[in-house]
């Protein structure tokens, strides 16, 4: 179909033709859980939860879901939903904030590069686990040093029979074998994050295959990646609930599970254990990198997003609290065969994933039966977040140019997409390849998310006006959104949000890793990424406010926030009420051809139509400002 279909159900079908939408709605809801629940789940919350107080961490969590979480997922489902636009898009509701569409598009980019590597270290174990003898077993292998201590190894009982003294020194120094693996092999890392030394080829083919799959799944778009997400968001569940059953009956477990539930209650007044918190509802559920939006924007225009979005988000965290238990389950078993501290045995970071799990892995009858399923799991909860992220930067670019021609091709908009994302994440399969990673975690991934998302919700709430945001939701789902997430919106998320960014201003410390401690300028370098996602916001609004029409700058600042024409829902007869269009077709072709002041003409003839009811309230909205 051309674009000059007729509106109507031919120009549904062309909507649907042009740009694609879901098989059907469990595609969608399982796309999005499979977005939400990833790698953080596994690698991030348990460590977050052990390094900041235990059970005393679920506290602030949950208080992050539920008065910011949850309420900026509903948010992000419904807008993308009826615009059915992706995160550049959806800014026609006031272009101003276009910037806040491409921090989105820049925050997508930083994790979609280093999220492929973690991904790809996931793939290597994986090829690895099939011997007989996984190779992190035991001690005896060439990269081991004199410290290695295996859980397997047969000299640990006679230890035990050392006093007290010989028996802490022992431990102090102890290493697993799986960490030397790990350290000394697989990353063979260097000293320094500026001596990245040479590129790790078993990494980097590893890297080319992962990006090779995330490609093929979303050669068509969501009619692809629609159908692979019947396996790769259920499966992980299968393997996880393995590893729980596996985990509970080691001797020890329960120690290791009572350390995760035991509050430390001196540590919820640190600010920083708040601002993980947020970090961890805003990086684990998705909000802020435009992938919501996107995954939204396929959706049926009349589709329940307010039910979806509590679905997933209570999905979400309970994985997250469920794999807590499968890692420190295995956390205790190793403690206690150690006779140390549950703290003592846990590394930072996605080590957590590629030292703790494995060495418990060893402990398993046929163990790299199990180190397969669980590297599987590991690849599979990844991808689901990759697909989207791809998806989220491929729709944008598809959206703003939105021609025929780059609709026809958009397969070779994802392939460009997928080669740039491996050339950039080769840098990470060097030496220091994990102290970059580390680095893009802490900085471009976990506050900017934070500024992005109070901005967004102040635009749509004050500058939009949240009185035509409920009526455009209302016009969606056939009801106005609850009176909890109103005020949720307006007042409490905001409000908390721009509070953690202070505190965590006041308690910011460098970042490390292990003994390493960052020299000023990576940290610099962390901070310019961090910065570069937000700084669009600004660079964006001053370019709008200069390009608009008016006298002075109040005048231009109105009609930079003021929401375009084309604002509302994409299809025609989706477009009722105040979004239907009044001007017969040859009064609007006679106000588009006006060769003197077109835009002045345009601004002035849907200020006097009733029609541009958006406009005429953005007006009001504005004037009050």
């Amino acid at each position: 179909l051309q674009n000059g279909a007729v509106p109507g159900e031919q120009g549904k079908q062309e909507k649907s033709v042009k740009r694609g939408n879901w098989g059907n709605q469990i595609e969608f809801v399982l796309t999005s859980v499979g977005y939400a629940v990833g790698l953080g789940n596994v690698w991030r919350f348990p460590y977050l939860c052990y390094r900041n107080g235990g059970g005393a961490f679920m506290f602030p969590y949950f208080i992050m879901l539920v008065f910011c979480g949850i309420p900026l997922f509903f948010m992000e489902l419904s807008f993308g939903q009826f615009a059915s636009q992706g995160c550049l898009g959806v800014w026609r509701v006031s272009p101003m904030f276009k910037g806040v569409g491409y921090g989105m598009m820049v925050v997508s980019t930083y994790i979609g590069i280093y999220y492929n590597v973690v991904i790809c270290i996931a793939f290597y174990y994986f090829f690895v686990s099939m011997t007989r003898v996984l190779p992190w077993t035991y001690c005896s292998n060439p990269w081991n040093t004199p410290d290695c201590v295996g859980v397997l190894d047969g000299n640990l009982s006679s230890r035990a029979a050392l006093n007290f003294t010989q028996l802490l020194n022992t431990t102090q120094k102890r290493t697993s074998p799986s960490e030397e693996y790990w350290r000394r092999y697989v990353l063979n890392l260097s000293d320094d994050i500026g001596n990245l030394g040479e590129v790790r080829l078993p990494l980097l083919g590893c890297l080319g295959v992962s990006w090779v799959v995330v490609f093929l799944c979303l050669i068509k778009g969501v009619k692809s990646s629609g159908k692979v997400v019947y396996f790769t968001a259920t499966f992980p569940y299968v393997v996880l609930t393995i590893l729980f059953v596996r985990g509970i009956t080691l001797e020890g477990a329960v120690t290791g599970i009572m350390y995760y539930l035991t509050p430390q209650w001196d540590k919820i007044l640190n600010a920083k254990v708040w601002g993980d918190a947020a970090s961890q509802i805003f990086y684990s559920l998705g909000c802020a990198w435009g992938g919501l939006i996107t995954m939204a924007s396929y959706n049926k225009f009349n589709n329940n997003c307010y039910r979806d979005s509590i679905i997933i988000s209570i999905t979400n965290c309970a994985t997250s609290v469920y794999a807590g238990f499968v890692i420190f389950s295995i956390l205790g078993f190793m403690a206690n065969h150690l006779g140390v501290d549950v703290s003592k045995v846990a590394d930072h970071g996605p080590g957590l994933a590629f030292v703790a799990y494995p060495e418990a892995l060893t402990l398993l009858p046929i163990s790299p039966l199990w180190s397969i399923l669980f590297f599987f799991m590991l690849i599979l909860l990844g991808l689901g977040t990759q697909f989207c992220l791809l998806e989220t930067l491929v729709t944008a670019i598809v959206d703003e140019v939105g021609n025929e021609w780059i609709i026809r091709k958009k397969t070779f908009v994802t392939l460009g997409v997928a080669v740039a994302g491996f050339l950039l994440g080769v840098p990470l399969t060097t030496q220091a390849g994990i102290y970059w990673l580390l680095l893009m975690d802490n900085y471009a991934a976990s506050f900017s998310l934070v500024v992005i998302s109070c901005i967004m919700c102040v635009a749509i709430m004050y500058i939009y006006g949240h009185r035509n945001y409920f009526k455009d939701i209302e016009m969606m789902l056939g009801f106005p959104p609850p009176l909890f997430f109103q005020i949720c919106w307006r007042f409490i998320s905001p409000a908390i949000i721009f509070f953690i960014l202070v505190f965590t201003v006041i308690q910011y410390r460098p970042i490390s890793y292990n003994e390493y401690v960052y020299p000023t300028w990576a940290i610099s370098i962390g901070f310019l990424m961090a910065l570069s996602s937000v700084i669009c916001i600004p660079i964006y609004a001053i370019y709008k406010v200069c390009r608009s029409e008016g006298d002075t700058l109040l005048q231009r600042l109105k009609n930079a926030t003021k929401a375009s024409k084309d604002w509302g829902p994409a299809l025609p007869e989706h477009r009722s009420g105040r979004y239907a269009p009044a001007f017969s077709p040859s009064t609007e072709s006679h106000l588009e051809v006006q060769p003197l002041q077109p835009e002045k003409g345009q601004s002035e003839a849907a200020a006097a139509s009733p029609v541009q009811g958006s406009n005429g309230s953005a007006h009001s909205q504005d004037s009050r400002l």
